[in-house]
């Protein structure tokens, strides 16, 4: 999600991002309202139409998941509406299961539709009242119509079963009834894939921007979830023991920080895990002693470790180390246990490293398998 995106604040508890293509149109809108001479507020406010869409969709989307017990990390804003990531793999599951799917795929469109509706009703009560039907349909210069129809084709664009839309959706978990779930996900975005690129196709021959945007979005949306899917399933089939350090540099509690500096001098790690014998008391970061040095001068680890920190088994998916890290308040470590010993650490810095070579000898071994095996 970090790629081509910014923070946005936070709902429910849940990260928002908006996507890099959101501003794109900003900007779009923008240069459109000099161009035909109106001011560049019109044009402002014409994409927190577009934007205001977008959020009552996913404000009743995650009110559904919240409320259903699912741990929704974050969420990424596109012109058509989210995509979600979650906190574990059992909510990622729950989410595409059944009754709940239903739910998360429907209450999208129709928030966007009783949204519509509503604006459609003040705009045919108001005093001096549009013409909802008149062309174009969004354009800066009335900007109550323009929110009824980005509404009307966001739900619209949501009921078209190209995945990762919401009908989309339903059919990928149709498809998981005859298929496993990573299977599943290829076969519904390949599918989705072509249904986006035959819109933006066909937009282009009748030169209809609604299927051109449509089918663009469809395509920058199904290509964010297919490697987001793809990367959970590769996280989830590697574990700890295979990716993890094995020789690595320990700390102790009595150790003076100007010692414990010196010593990371000699060291890649940016964090270390802190023993007492052979058992784990603590996670100190090479920033940490480095300020506690600047600040107070010299001291011993122990007042400047931290004991809110996580830790793996062996046997535990890659995916685990990336939450625990993202858990882990600023710290890039997770120490592997085997009981109350560290037996090996993972940090960012080795992670893609050791993916990269991890690969690369599983290919060997594959290429090296007789052939009737």
């Amino acid at each position: 999600m970090r790629s081509w995106s910014i923070p946005f604040g936070e709902m429910l508890g849940i990260s928002l991002r908006i996507h890099f293509f959101f501003l794109l149109l900003l900007g779009a809108s923008l240069v459109y309202t000099n161009y035909v001479g109106l001011s560049a507020m019109r044009g402002l406010l014409l994409w927190v139409d577009l934007l205001a869409a977008v959020m009552i969709r996913e404000v009743a989307r995650s009110l559904v998941a919240v409320y259903s017990g699912l741990e929704v990390r974050s969420l990424l804003l596109l012109p058509i509406g989210g995509l979600f990531s979650f906190a574990t793999p059992e909510s990622s599951e729950r989410a595409s299961e059944g009754r709940l799917q239903t739910r998360l795929s429907l209450v999208g469109p129709l928030a966007n539709l009783l949204a519509a509706i509503a604006i459609a009703a003040m705009v045919a009560g108001s005093v001096s009242p549009l013409v909802l039907l008149d062309k174009p349909w969004v354009t800066p210069h009335q900007l109550m119509r323009s929110f009824v129809w980005i509404n009307l084709f966001m739900a619209a664009v949501n009921l078209f079963p190209a995945y990762p839309t919401d009908a989309g959706r339903l059919v990928r978990g149709g498809m998981t009834r005859s298929r496993s779930p990573l299977q599943a996900t290829k076969a519904a975005s390949g599918l989705g894939q072509a249904l986006a690129f035959l819109s933006f196709a066909t937009g282009l021959i009748l030169l209809n921007q609604w299927l051109i945007f449509g089918g663009m979005f469809i395509l920058i949306a199904s290509h964010l979830e297919d490697q987001g899917v793809f990367f959970q399933a590769v996280v989830d089939q590697i574990h700890m023991k295979d990716v993890m350090l094995t020789e690595f540099s320990t700390l102790s509690p009595a150790d003076t920080l100007e010692y414990a500096l010196d010593k990371a001098m000699h060291s890649l790690q940016d964090d270390f895990p802190v023993v007492r014998g052979d058992q784990l008391v603590g996670v100190v970061s090479r920033q940490g002693m480095v300020d506690a040095v600047q600040a107070e001068g010299n001291g011993y680890v122990q007042g400047v470790m931290t004991k809110a920190f996580q830790v793996a088994q062996p046997e535990d998916a890659l995916g685990v180390a990336f939450r625990r890290i993202a858990a882990g308040r600023g710290l890039s470590l997770v120490p592997v246990m085997d009981g109350e010993r560290v037996i090996g650490i993972v940090t960012l810095q080795n992670l893609m490293h050791s993916m990269a070579l991890l690969a690369e000898v599983r290919r060997i071994q594959r290429d090296q398998r007789p052939s009737g095996n």
